[in-house]
């Protein structure tokens, strides 16, 4: 069988050149037909491919899948598999639609092959738990900066371990779902109740767990890599004044809680390995459990934009998922020394990523230095947060000299509270 991610494999389905979704990409996603009929999907260009239909019609055979693993309105039950078994998954689908294998009947291409503008596509997965790190450098000493002292902004324990809360899986919603401005406690010293005024965003990558443990069961940095099935944008969205009286002494709640969003397509670690790179040297050296061997940063390139009613769409900055300090393994590792299981459908916030230069800062408090430096918009508008009726979109994707591969976009909208 040959490699899926060798660089000069082509698809029989035609894409756009420029496309991010060429068949060395192949995520997964759920998506959802105008009959109302849900199935998992990958894709390739701008053509979905229904696996559900593909599965009926025999071409995962040799496999030996449940007959109902893609017929559902969730990655859950593809998730439930191990590793090996969706890097098959994948191998099969790359060799079903290799620009070599051309003999697919034409009434299965009717089956199987949609438009991306023919259906909708919904949440990927039914998620047990959110947790949410804080392991770009950069970003905390900016955070570190600000609100803390310039000339020592990290806490204590930062290097010494991945800083994380646990957060809310039950508001964490798709890419074009829009929210709704929300509400809390904002001050101190006379506390009342308003919509927040500081609306930010937080630029990260989620990542999904494939593979659950058992409660008193430590996972390691190398064990880590079973149990990621992929990854996906995410925006933490945070309400600054309401995450400042209430962050001490145990950390974010109201502020963070209202909404999480994150992009439709689920893109694996299969994918992605072209992709890997090393991070940055840690020192001081880290406790046994968090060493790692080998390369276990992403070098994923991320855009965000914002548009307004009446202004054109503006770039407000592009960082990219290397400048991660803790990786992904480091952070299972840490989750779980403690012998906290983990569960299949879990999701993993990586943190607000921010590199070192002003245009690479992943948060609107960072990029306008908590509003002392506001950003103008094309109609002469000033931004220190996001108003209502703007519009946030986040693009990521890699590239190497051969191909690139996307994410798609993660687009929110922002509703009056």
């Amino acid at each position: 069988m040959s490699n899926p991610n060798d660089p000069k494999k082509k698809s029989w389905i035609q894409i756009d050149p420029d496309s991010l979704f060429p068949i060395q990409n192949l995520p997964f996603g759920v998506f959802r037909m105008k009959n109302g009929k849900y199935s998992v999907g990958t894709r390739i260009g701008d053509t979905v491919i229904d696996l559900d239909e593909l599965n009926k019609l025999e071409y995962f055979k040799k496999l030996n899948l449940n007959e109902n693993i893609f017929n559902s309105d969730s990655l859950n039950n593809l998730l439930k598999l191990n590793k090996k078994k969706w890097t098959e998954i994948r191998n099969n689908i790359s060799e079903i639609f290799d620009i070599n294998n051309i003999n697919m009947k034409i009434e299965h291409k009717k089956k199987i092959l949609h438009s991306l503008s023919s259906i909708e596509m919904t949440m990927p997965v039914r998620f047990s738990g959110f947790t949410d790190f804080y392991s770009s450098k950069q970003h905390a000493i900016n955070i570190g900066s600000i609100f803390r002292n310039p000339n020592n902004p990290l806490p204590t324990n930062w290097y010494k371990m991945p800083i994380a809360y646990n957060a809310r899986s039950s508001s964490i919603i798709l890419s074009e779902s829009n929210i709704k401005r929300p509400k809390g406690q904002i001050n101190s010293e006379s506390p009342h109740v308003r919509p927040t005024s500081f609306l930010d965003f937080e630029v990260e990558i989620g990542f999904i767990l494939g593979k659950g443990s058992k409660l008193g069961n430590s996972i390691s940095t190398e064990e880590a890599d079973e149990y990621i099935f992929g990854l996906c944008l995410l925006n933490d969205w945070s309400a600054r004044d309401i995450q400042k009286l209430e962050y001490v002494p145990l950390g974010p709640f109201n502020g963070k809680n209202f909404a999480t969003s994150i992009s439709p397509w689920i893109i694996t670690t299969d994918a992605l390995e072209p992709f890997k790179v090393e991070g940055e040297k840690q020192i001081p050296d880290v406790l046994p459990y968090l060493k790692f061997e080998g390369k276990k940063n992403f070098d994923i390139n991320i855009e965000v934009f914002l548009k307004s009613i009446s202004s054109e769409k503006k770039k407000l900055l592009s960082t990219n998922a290397k400048y991660l300090y803790w990786n992904i393994n480091q952070q299972i590792a840490h989750h779980t020394i403690s012998g906290c299981n983990v569960n299949i459908g879990d999701i993993y916030g990586s943190g607000t990523i921010s590199g070192s230069k002003n245009n690479e800062f992943g948060s609107m408090i960072e990029l306008t230095w908590n509003g002392k430096k506001p950003i103008e918009m094309s109609d002469g508008s000033l931004r220190k947060a996001i108003h209502d009726n703007d519009t946030l979109i986040f693009k990521g994707k890699c590239s190497n000299e051969n191909y690139s591969i996307g994410f798609g976009s993660l687009v929110t909208k922002v509703l009056p509270g």
